[in-house]
């Protein structure tokens, strides 16, 4: 018997099942890690038009087991991740492209096997397990496409990543193999600390100084941001707007504090600002995130693994937001 969790009506329902062959096109994996994303929390909240009732979850690795008919791309016995987006392929977004993901518009990864389409799975980066694999499919790629498909960074930049999440740290991680110089802000002076150790080069406590792009802008002499990683959304906006100098991007990742933002266009406008709006990413996008990692040997953080039995905490640890990195359910 394999297990799985259901969201039905609102609520994480776990159960025993008997398992399908996988039908023609699609891969088998034995799933051995799952990682939630804030994404997770909203779905079981029913803020996004899933199929109902729904396997939950986006991000997970494993094993390939089986395959279907037709399928030639993986192997019986490849190490694997789940892909996000099964049917972006490369270039740009599109309505196509974005009509179904893994963990909301077909099941997820929240079970010990899976049955996906073969476009829906990709070689998991080799040196690392399955719970450092699993945070890759959402995290990772929405970092890698913040800071370079859609961010365009180069090395020598400044960048300003706000908080100490999922993406944030792999941002941190990768900005800093990348060459970039970079800004951490947080609530948390703990986890500032932690940030500093992973290769911040600065930080500041957004509660200590709720004015923070003022704060900054003083400390460097002037808006000295190219990139700004926007996670918050409505509360953050407008300071995020303030610290960019001139041809400054910022790319909008989520909206943490509210999704309804108000602020000046006339900075936009003069100061030649550019704000591109992130989903994850596409095939593209995860292999070139694959050989960035294997290449400078990242190794995501991991704040927490969670046994199978205990995924509901695992989401009240995503709502509780104390955690520095990723949260996985493995056993």
């Amino acid at each position: 018997m394999q297990w799985q969790y259901e969201i039905i009506n609102g609520a994480l329902v776990h159960s025993f099942v008997d398992h399908n062959e996988p039908m023609p096109g699609e891969v088998q994996i034995g799933v051995e890690a799952a990682a939630l994303n804030y994404r997770d929390v909203g779905i079981i909240a029913g803020h996004y038009p899933c199929i109902s009732p729904l396997i939950p979850l986006s991000d997970g690795a494993g094993v390939i087991t089986k395959i279907g008919a037709g399928v030639t791309s993986v192997n019986v016995g490849d190490r694997v991740i789940s892909n996000f987006y099964p049917y972006w392929h490369g270039g740009v977004a599109s309505a196509e492209n974005h009509q179904i993901s893994v963990g909301c518009d077909i099941h997820g990864m929240l079970r010990s096997s899976a049955n996906l389409p073969a476009p829906a799975v990709h070689r998991m980066p080799r040196h690392l397990t399955s719970i450092e694999a699993a945070t890759v499919p959402c995290a990772g790629v929405t970092a890698w496409s913040a800071l370079f498909s859609r961010g365009e960074l180069m090395p020598g930049e400044h960048v300003l990543i706000q908080g100490t999440g999922g993406v944030a740290i792999y941002a941190l991680q990768i900005a800093k193999a990348a060459g970039a110089e970079v800004t951490v802000i947080s609530s948390d002076d703990g986890k500032l600390e932690r940030a500093k150790a992973l290769g911040a080069d600065h930080t500041l406590n957004y509660v200590a100084e709720p004015a923070w792009g003022e704060a900054l802008n003083t400390r460097f002499g002037g808006p000295s941001y190219d990139l700004i990683l926007e996670l918050g959304g409505e509360q953050t906006m407008r300071q995020s707007l303030s610290c960019l100098s001139t041809n400054g991007r910022i790319s909008v990742i989520g909206i943490l504090s509210g999704a309804m933002a108000s602020f000046s266009i006339v900075d936009i406008l003069f100061k030649q600002l550019r704000l591109s709006g992130v989903t994850v990413g596409s095939h593209q996008d995860v292999d070139a995130l694959t050989r960035f990692m294997e290449l400078h040997d990242i190794h995501p953080i991991i704040d927490a693994v969670f046994p199978t039995a205990e995924a509901p905490a695992c989401y009240q640890a995503m709502i509780n937001a104390k955690h520095f990195g990723k949260l996985v359910v493995a056993d």
